[in-house]
């Protein structure tokens, strides 16, 4: 093969697909087998249920993992300026800030979602 970095967008968008294909036959078929059973359609769009708005969601993880990143660097910054080798120190510190900050993010979404 010539160029085989050329079949990784097409795996991409299957994989993609294959997702958002397999959460709307498993919710669709879920909510047939409960009206099957005779539960009423109303627990699907219940009232009574709060439900935290996706976009306070995204923008609390995505908040969190940018101040997470910019951490990171200013972390990574610090310790090369220490002594420590820069292609062990930045990826090191970068990734590991970004993922406190997006499991920050994760425990304000739960608090959030408990205030509503």
């Amino acid at each position: 093969m010539e160029n085989p970095e050329i079949i990784i967008i097409p795996i991409i968008f299957g994989v993609i697909f294959g997702i958002f294909y397999l959460f709307i036959s498993a919710r669709n078929k879920e909510r047939l087998a409960l009206i099957d059973k005779g539960a009423d359609a109303s627990i699907f769009y219940g009232k009574d249920r709060k439900v935290t708005p996706i976009w306070k969601v995204i923008v609390i993880n995505l908040a969190t993992l940018m101040m997470g990143i910019g951490l990171g660097i200013f972390i990574a910054g610090l310790l090369t300026h220490l002594g420590l080798d820069e292609d062990i120190a930045g990826p090191g510190a970068g990734f590991f800030m970004a993922g406190l900050g997006l499991f920050t993010g994760f425990y304000l979404t739960k608090k959030l979602n408990n205030d509503a």
